[in-house]
């Protein structure tokens, strides 16, 4: 087997051709428009289908993802700056019932794992790889759980499903959102309220891709000052977020690094601004919006590009049926629960969409369901502040007890 190495920087040049290739089949694909399916996913999966050809060929192409990671770094600093308390208090009530919700799905995610490995004869601790591990958990968590598993039933192919279902769990979670929220929204006739301004990216402006948001809103001006600005603002946060991180990790505390710069941005959008009152804050205006979208946008197309799609073939039959039941499990979890007790609202309806990217694949696959959903039907600020809070938080811990919890079974 041959190996073609790409470095970061063609990474994340390459991440830049998937988007556009993504756009170029959105704009072709009736299906994939008028679902919502964000750029980054459709042109993700048509680069990962070409390296998998490429592996059967005999040629297995990595890459460099350290850019990709730092991406993911400035795109949740760019969520805390456009935060602000108002919005955070007057969703502190909604943002327990999500969390609550949370939970309570992520045992129902590992109970359908575990039944499903007990229907086929398999140790009951490989549940959690078709489970929280995996799904809610991610590549990294799968990674680190799979050998661990492994050894503690014996079961040789452990470490391979963990990756392999998190690959599967990564595309579910990317296709089935915006079909989910596009269903939402029609039958009950939602509409997007008012915001002042943008908070993830900025509609489209191209002839074919006019939509309902653009209907009610108009893009402002943007300017080199105002990205400077804008830019200037994300790596201070970031910059004082590395120096929390660097506490946290001290007191013995593991949060990946996004996590402070997240916080840093929301304390300082609620303090620069009150104190500074004359002194220019980028928190929702075009030019930070610009920033949180090529982040996402790049970071989601590099992401999918390098899923290694082989993996899948381990999974067999039965295993690809657990996982099924996993994607009929999140859609019907949040058609008749996540919706109705987060209000039956717009706001609702966008959080649908990005419950089933972050409880099937990962947070940034969430938030790029919901731009893709809000870019088409308008904004929903709320939704984009709580969805991070809660996937950033507290899945990681509440993911870490129960992953014990179901392998002690």
């Amino acid at each position: 087997m041959k190996t073609l190495e790409i470095n970061s920087f063609l990474a994340v040049t390459l991440g830049l051709l998937v988007y556009f290739l993504g756009g170029f089949l959105t704009r072709h694909v009736a299906f994939l428009r008028n679902y919502n399916i964000p750029e980054p996913v459709s042109g993700g999966l048509a680069a990962a289908v070409a390296t998998g050809v490429l592996y059967a060929l005999g040629t297995e192409v990595v890459f460099d993802l350290e850019a990709r990671d730092m991406l993911l770094v400035i795109f949740f600093t760019t969520i805390g700056l456009n935060a602000r308390f108002a919005d955070l208090k007057a969703g502190g009530k909604m943002l327990g019932v999500l969390l609550v919700l949370t939970v309570g799905f992520m045992v129902l995610q590992n109970t359908v794992a575990l039944l499903g490995v007990m229907a086929f004869d398999q140790p009951r601790p490989v549940g959690v790889l078709l489970g929280t591990a995996s799904l809610i958990g991610g590549h990294g968590t799968a990674i680190a759980w799979g050998p661990t598993i492994g050894e503690q039933t014996g079961f040789e192919a452990a470490a391979e499903i963990g990756i392999a279902a998190a690959t599967l769990g990564l595309v579910c979670a990317s296709v089935v959102g915006g079909p989910i929220a596009k269903f939402l929204i029609n039958r009950n006739q939602l509409e997007a309220g008012q915001a002042d301004g943008p908070v993830v990216g900025l509609p489209y402006d191209s002839d074919d891709d006019k939509t309902e948001a653009q209907a009610k809103t108009r893009r402002p001006p943007l300017d080199h000052v105002d990205l400077m600005r804008a830019m200037l603002a994300v790596n201070v946060a970031i910059i004082l977020g590395y120096l929390a991180h660097q506490v946290i990790l001290d007191l013995g505390l593991k949060l990946p690094l996004f996590v402070p710069c997240l916080l840093v941005g929301i304390v300082l959008s609620n303090t620069v601004p009150p104190i500074f009152p004359k002194l220019p804050w980028p928190a929702r205006t075009p030019a930070l919006a610009v920033i949180s979208d090529y982040s996402l946008m790049v970071f989601l197309s590099m992401s999918l590009m390098s899923m290694k799609l082989w993996t899948l073939a381990g999974l067999g039959g039965p295993l690809v049926g657990v996982l099924a039941l996993q994607v009929a499990a999140a859609v019907l979890f949040i058609l008749f629960v996540v919706f109705p007790l987060m209000g039956r609202d717009y706001n609702a309806a966008v959080l649908g969409a990005g419950f089933a990217g972050f409880t099937l694949g990962a947070t940034p696959t969430a938030i790029a369901n919901m731009s893709a959903v809000t870019k088409r039907y308008g904004p929903a600020p709320l939704a984009f502040i709580m969805l991070p809070l809660v996937s950033a938080f507290f899945v990681d811990l509440a993911n870490a007890f129960l992953i014990k919890f179901f392998t002690s079974l």
